[in-house]
């Protein structure tokens, strides 16, 4: 019975220095972040990701704008609301908007209920049309006397949902992005291989995972505010256009 204990107690000496020696092999990695180097023997290189943004001013804005109207029938609220639309778009286009920079957005007709209290029901009280389109405004500077003369011709039925700037060709400015974003994730694998104490190799992998650019939206009409201070204003500020890559390089022997 000693022998078979001290056996079993040889054996286990043995697996904990196995799991020691598993602890100490040549893998080591490095993590900060997005950037990971790996010298693992089966699998070495530095990977990182770049990021790259430029600035850039909006050369269009596209308004959603429409008009809203509610009558006791389906048909006069259509009728009010179809006056109120004809007159918005001939307003858009006396402003030099085209036919192909307006598009119908939304149309919807649905009744309008009330709860009654007394007798616990719901009363159909009318019908409400509304009718949206978005305006692509190529001269910015104008859109606030665009949206005025569109509320001077629609009056109450005018509904404004929104206005966003953005860049009609965007494609220089992914361009721009895109060179600092390889130049961010070359400076970055440089650094880390430095830091690391090894020697960044060649290129042998480079993705790009996309770009963005948030609108800027103004986001409500206040008529009373407008007329106060004379007119609209509109101010398109600039977008933020974000491009990122990953970037895999070889660890130099």
């Amino acid at each position: 019975m000693k022998k078979i204990w001290i056996a079993t107690l040889a054996i286990a000496v043995m697996a904990i220095a196995l799991v020691g020696l598993a602890g100490c092999s040549d893998e080591s990695t490095f993590d900060q972040g997005s950037i990971v180097v790996n010298t693992n023997s089966q699998q070495t290189g530095i990977s990182v990701s770049g990021e790259g943004k430029v600035y850039a001013t909006p050369d269009l804005a596209i308004l959603i704008i429409g008009v809203e109207a509610q009558a006791k029938t389906v048909a006069e609220a259509n009728t009010q609301a179809a006056d109120a639309m004809n007159a918005l778009l001939k307003a858009l286009k006396d402003a030099g908007l085209q036919d192909k920079d307006i598009q119908t957005s939304n149309f919807s007709i649905y009744p309008v209920r009330e709860w009654n209290q007394d007798t616990g029901e719901e009363t159909l009280v009318g019908f409400r049309v509304t009718n949206t389109v978005s305006a692509k405004i190529r001269e910015i500077d104008g859109a606030g006397a665009i949206i005025d003369s569109v509320v001077e011709v629609s009056g109450d039925y005018t509904r404004i949902q929104g206005i966003n700037f953005t860049i009609e060709d965007p494609s220089a400015y992914y361009d721009q992005a895109r060179a600092k974003a390889v130049d961010d994730a070359k400076h970055r694998a440089e650094q880390l291989a430095s830091r690391s104490g090894v020697k960044l190799g060649k290129l042998v992998n480079l993705s790009e995972s996309g770009g963005y650019y948030p609108p800027v939206r103004y986001a409500a009409y206040d008529m009373a505010l407008a007329e106060s201070k004379g007119g609209t204003s509109i101010s398109a500020g600039e977008l933020e256009i974000t491009l990122n890559v990953q970037a895999n390089f070889e660890i130099a022997q």
